[in-house]
């Protein structure tokens, strides 16, 4: 393939189809409208009532089938599910032959999982057959409905806008053959030409390894790395509802944030062990590696830039980038008097629970006798991890205590004193620190926090660290 660049659109911003449409369609960095492949992502929400909400956990499709014991509550599910997808293309066609079309399209992805599950669960009714060995594959199944609708409506609502646009399917829907992720994306572009077709690409991708199983809600990330990484392209490319900025504008004010114009890989895997993912960790990887330039541009600010993430990057001046964090964390903690000179012991047993359990660790503490992890989970898993721990080490002592973590972040922070300034600006709110880190490598530093300061907290060292500078204008908006 010749230049070209891989894009790929956001939930939200594929909500607004005339944004993306005039603002990143028709409004392309080089000259022609092609050479571009797109992926894109399921409308807001809709991935949420496929599986599960992704921040309250509230029961999607997925989430009540799972439960199914002799239930049908997934198939209320399903018909809100359709309803609101019936929704999204009455809004994008109207009505008239456009709209039907689109209704058929989803309407049989709709009926032929519902058949699949029916059978499934009929299945699961007799002694040999357990749900739990399906679920991962139910997951896939219902998760690629999602992107394959957006994917479809995107597509043909830019050939009725006079765009040359092909709807590539990757979900391996009523596929006979299970493939790699590698040959299935080589498959399905074999015949594209970029000189004159603008793919529209699922986000999601059916493979033989399963995404889900280790990407889960960033799946459409992997797809987008890969078609990247094997189509060899230029740039890579996310369009999000939001720069990526030197913190929230919500909570330090829009005149003080600032997009961030470079930073480097390394920040943008701090960010992703936050939650406030520019991308998956495993999905910059291959870019990474590949030397392909990943830039994170606003969907509704065209004219601006973006950010431009590479793997070389280092700031001029060393510098803090970004102010972020994250609230509801669980600060996990194990105590037990044997654990000295018996740490590996509890700490693989320790681990291998919230593996099981499905917890993310954010960071961790350990001393002589005490090991903490910071887990961005619910209380439910929380418990469960509990108990499950209290009966391998019967004497050890279970606390959790729900924190905060905010984090100071840069390419370089091999600043003398930084870490000082960075409590006092913390002290100066009367907050307290609960735990810190800060690694040799110096690119970040994490304070763990009460909830109730998180917000102060990040307006303190946003203040302190970065408008002081004018970071994000004068040292690291450099493209």
């Amino acid at each position: 393939m010749s230049f070209h660049t891989v894009e790929k659109i956001g939930g939200t911003s594929m909500s607004d189809y005339q944004a993306v449409r005039d603002n990143i369609i028709l409004k392309p960095v080089h000259q022609s409208i092609y050479q571009r492949i797109f992926v894109v992502s399921a409308y807001a929400g809709i991935t949420n009532l496929l599986l599960e909400h992704k921040k309250t956990g509230e029961a999607g499709v997925y989430a009540h089938f799972a439960e199914s014991v002799g239930d049908n509550a997934w198939l209320e599910a399903l018909e809100s599910l359709k309803l609101a997808l019936l929704d999204v293309n009455q809004q994008l066609f109207g009505t008239g032959p456009q709209r039907q079309q689109a209704d058929v399209f989803i309407q049989e992805r709709l009926d032929e999982a519902e058949r699949v599950l029916k059978d499934l669960q009929r299945l699961c009714q007799h002694g040999h057959f357990a749900l739990d060995q399906h679920l991962a594959t139910v997951r896939e199944m219902l998760a690629s409905v999602g992107e394959a609708h957006s994917a479809w409506n995107m597509a043909q609502l830019l050939k009725r806008d006079g765009v040359n646009a092909r709807f590539v399917d990757l979900t391996g829907w009523q596929s006979d053959k299970h493939m790699t992720l590698d040959e299935r994306i080589n498959r399905a572009f074999a015949d594209v030409d970029l000189q004159s077709e603008l793919p529209i690409v699922t986000g999601y991708a059916h493979s033989e390894q399963g995404l889900m199983s280790t990407f889960d809600r960033g799946y459409s990330e992997m797809t987008f790395s890969r078609i990247a990484v094997l189509s060899g392209a230029n740039e890579a490319i996310i369009h999000k509802e939001f720069h990526l900025s030197s913190a929230d504008p919500r909570l330090v004010g829009e005149d003080n944030a600032v997009p961030i114009g470079r930073t480097n890989y390394d920040v943008a895997d701090q960010l992703a062990n936050l939650g406030m993912e520019a991308i998956h960790p495993k999905a910059a990887k291959g870019l990474r590696q590949n030397n392909i330039p990943l830039r994170v541009r606003n969907t509704f600010e065209p004219e601006h830039a973006g950010t431009l993430i590479t793997g070389d990057y280092v700031s001029s001046v060393p510098c803090v980038e970004i102010i972020a964090g994250c609230r509801g964390v669980i600060a996990f903690e194990l105590f037990d008097q044997d654990m000295a000179g018996n740490i590996d012991h509890y700490d693989r047993a320790i681990l291998e629970q919230i593996r099981r359990f499905k917890a993310h660790i954010i960071s961790k503490d350990i001393n002589a006798n005490t090991i903490t992890h910071y887990l961005s989970t619910n209380l439910k898993t929380v418990r469960r991890i509990s108990r499950a721990l209290s009966e391998i080490f019967p004497e050890a002592e279970i606390n959790q205590q729900q924190v905060s973590i905010v984090s100071a972040i840069g390419s370089d922070m091999k600043i003398p004193g930084i870490l000082a300034k960075t409590v006092s600006a913390l002290a100066e709110k009367n907050i307290s620190v609960l735990a810190l880190h800060q690694s040799m490598r110096q690119v970040d530093m994490q304070f763990i926090i009460d909830e109730d300061d998180y917000n102060d907290a990040i307006k303190s060292l946003h203040s302190h660290l970065v408008e002081v500078h004018d970071h994000g204008r004068a040292i690291c908006l450099a493209h």
